[in-house]
């Protein structure tokens, strides 16, 4: 049996952070989940009295990020799993996104996910142990069309995950880098995601045919989101647990193709690769 944890979850009211709060609470361990609307988090989770603490955060200012680890450490002691979950969609055309519109996902997906990483790190590295999981997408390792600035958030999340793994391996810290497919959430619910607001005559035909199509998924994805946070419990049981999990067939399908087409293209390239190496 393994020994009790307390996980740090952002993004709890709902969806995937909702489903990883009740797996790790059915599991005996406790948590501090976190979001922008805190009543709502107690109300959900009330019945669990102390072993939840619901902690008002916005991701997006660092302030709010330590003193939600702050108030983690005084009611529990420690924080074991970080799972990095805030986020939503910017979907559209990269010309109908405005710069305002980009930079607001980017404070969300990337610098909220730096901002409670940065205020958790000091109490892992203090403890010498922990796991960090990053909550990214399989359009993290693959871009899909409609979705170029969401995309690009996740690609730089994984970036800076592979990186932050070699940064605090040695101070038994673990990342995981986690790619969902298409889940059974709220992400493409009109209350989640968001699409450019800018209007271009050429796009319009090629916009409402995308937009159409990914309306067309919202809550029939065949993802089940409280299997991927099931999931979770087992990889932050692992004793060697992976840099890389795509969660769901879609993923790892797409995924898999994808590294076979990337490592395909360098083979073809190689010689002209090597043709810049210089004289040693």
């Amino acid at each position: 049996m393994s020994q009790q944890k307390v996980w740090f979850i952002t993004g709890a009211s709902r969806g995937i952070g909702a489903e990883i709060v009740k797996a790790a609470l059915a599991a005996g361990d406790n948590v501090v989940a976190t979001g922008r609307n805190r009543d709502q988090i107690a109300a959900t989770f009330k019945q669990h009295g102390d072993r939840v603490l619901a902690v008002e955060l916005d991701v997006s200012k660092e302030l709010h990020a330590f003193a939600a680890v702050e108030a983690a450490v005084a009611r529990f002691g420690r924080v074991d799993v970080l799972v990095n979950n805030a986020g939503y969609g910017q979907l559209g055309l990269f010309e109908e996104i405005t710069a305002t519109e980009i930079q607001q996902q980017y404070e969300t997906n990337v610098f909220g996910a730096f901002n409670v990483t940065r205020a958790v790190l000091p109490v892992m590295r203090e403890q010498r142990s922990g796991h960090i999981f990053n909550i990214s997408s399989m359009g993290g390792a693959i871009g899909f069309p409609y979705a170029s600035i969401y995309c690009s958030t996740k690609f730089a999340l994984e970036g800076f995950s592979e990186s932050l793994a070699l940064d605090v391996a040695e101070l038994g810290i673990h990342v995981t880098i986690v790619e969902p497919g298409f889940i059974r959430t709220d992400f493409l619910d009109s209350t989640s995601v968001r699409y450019g607001s800018r209007r271009i005559a050429q796009y319009e035909q090629i916009s409402s045919r995308l937009k159409a199509e990914y309306d067309s998924y919202n809550h029939q994805q065949a993802g089940d989101p409280t299997k991927l946070a099931a999931a979770l419990l087992t990889l932050a049981d692992s004793e060697q647990p992976p840099m890389r999990w795509a969660s769901g067939s879609d993923a790892f399908e797409r995924v898999t193709s994808k590294l076979a087409g990337v490592q395909a293209e360098l083979h073809r390239y190689q010689k002209l690769s090597a043709s810049v190496d210089g004289a040693r």
